[in-house]
């Protein structure tokens, strides 16, 4: 957890001049400390573990640079600003070479130096939060999967109980919530995971080519077909075969389907024999199929059999706690595919992305980060590099004054101070998806408050 109140050590040893500094940096909410040598220093930061020295070059004892060298060696470094009065390009480069965030020059210019010590601690602090993302994606990637929040937690779980059994597994979520990466997640828990893992859209088959398609067919069994071929579910024996969008799958189809379900068998096209099947069948969909089993463009039967196990994939929305983990993931990975060295995302650019509601979930997460990429050219990504429609929605009014949401009357009656809080505090959560955590953070309040306005509405 970030401190209160980050600390500063400032090191020079003209007395009035570091007492000045330490008053300057203390309006900034900082805890600020002084020291007169680059030794008492190197003693002070060993014991106090500031989070940036601003030291002068020259100083009794020993220099600004030797400072900055022992600094250097430690495991979890401050951020480090050199001043001097005799500033050149040569004595610049070098310490920067040598690790130094920024080089001011005497006589300081007071704002300069502020906007230096705000600039570093950010840059500290960014550092500081992706590291301890990524240490979490070693330990939190299940499977590919990349979560800690409460409801991934729970499905990660479920996905290790379902995987040990043997029926068929349904999984349903939005689209973009990486079903396809559930799906291989069961298999990988299954005792079939040495066994292949075929996957296949139904949408993306012809339906006029689904039956051979899936089932395989003779040589000569209807035009084109000049050889014998075999159909998924036979190279998938003994696997697990996962059929994605299975609700864009022809009625007589599904039939087959359910037959090899209940009995085990299939028969491919233009043959008289059966063969048996031994195939785990894992389904996703990102529709209603219970609203389809309503309309008949579904089989009840079906549909009961494929939910014997049912896993929900949660939306990015409700996935508080994993959007920077996804985040820090995606700037690895395009880092690594492009050839690229983006350290981070600014704050500001995190902000948005953390109350944009993400109705593309992680696909459209992971589109906008790749987009971030192309338009990047500083060390992090910024606000501009994200794609305009997350930066507008940021621009959306907090609540609209001619629309739903009244300034004063409710059915006759002005609101009362309390009344209107409580309202507006639904709107809010109601404009970000229900995401609380954000919620409590716009309207400043603890999520315990957020939940007493929520129930006195």
């Amino acid at each position: 957890m970030r401190r209160d109140k980050e600390k500063v050590l400032i090191v020079e040893d003209d007395d009035s001049l570091r007492v000045l500094l330490e008053e300057e940096l203390k309006d900034l909410s900082l805890e600020v400390a002084g020291c007169s040598d680059a030794i008492n220093a190197w003693h002070t930061i060993k014991e106090w573990n500031p989070d940036l020295v601003v030291s002068d070059l020259r100083l009794p004892k020993a220099d600004g640079l030797w400072l900055l060298r022992q600094v250097r060696d430690m495991a979890a470094p401050p951020g480090f600003i050199i001043m001097t009065a005799f500033g050149t390009v040569s004595q610049a480069v070098k310490a920067l070479k040598q690790g130094a965030d920024d080089f001011i020059t005497k006589p300081l210019d007071l704002d300069h130096l502020t906007l230096c010590v705000k600039k570093s601690l950010e840059t500290r602090r960014l550092r500081r939060d992706i590291q301890r993302y990524r240490d979490l994606l070693d330990s939190d990637d299940f499977h590919g999967i990349v979560g800690c929040s409460p409801v991934m937690n729970e499905l990660f779980s479920t996905v290790r109980q379902i995987g040990r059994a043997q029926g068929p597994v349904l999984i349903t979520g939005e689209s973009g919530t990486g079903k396809d990466l559930v799906a291989r997640a069961v298999h990988r828990e299954s005792l079939r995971k040495e066994e292949s893992f075929i996957a296949v859209n139904c949408a993306a088959i012809p339906a006029d080519l689904q039956e051979s398609e899936f089932f395989g067919h003779a040589a000569g069994s209807f035009t084109g077909a000049d050889s014998a071929r075999k159909g998924l579910f036979a190279e998938a024996e003994k696997g697990t075969l996962f059929l994605d969008e299975i609700g864009d799958m022809p009625l007589d189809l599904q039939a087959k389907l359910l037959r090899i379900l209940q009995d085990g068998k299939a028969r491919a096209v233009g043959t008289n024999h059966e063969i048996e099947i031994d195939v785990r069948i894992v389904a996703a969909t990102n529709s209603d199929l219970e609203q389809a089993v309503r309309s008949g463009a579904f089989r009840e039967d079906l549909y009961y059999r494929l939910e014997t196990f049912q896993l929900q994939v949660p939306p990015l929305r409700e996935r508080e706690d994993d959007l920077d983990l996804l985040v820090a993931r995606f700037i690895d990975l395009f880092n690594a595919q492009l050839g690229r060295h983006i350290r981070g995302i600014s704050s500001a650019a995190l902000d948005l992305l953390r109350a944009y509601p993400f109705p593309g979930n992680v696909r459209e997460l992971r589109s906008a980060i790749e987009r971030a990429f192309a338009f990047c050219s500083d060390a992090e990504i910024s606000t501009r590099c994200l794609p305009e429609r997350i930066r507008k929605a940021a621009k959306k009014p907090p609540f609209p004054v001619d629309g739903e949401f009244r300034w004063t009357r409710d059915q006759g009656e002005f609101l009362t101070l309390e009344a209107m809080s409580n309202k507006y505090a639904a709107y809010v959560l109601d404009q970000l998806n229900g995401n609380k955590r954000q919620a409590a953070k716009v309207l400043d309040v603890s999520r315990a408050t957020l939940y007493r306005r929520l129930g006195e509405r």
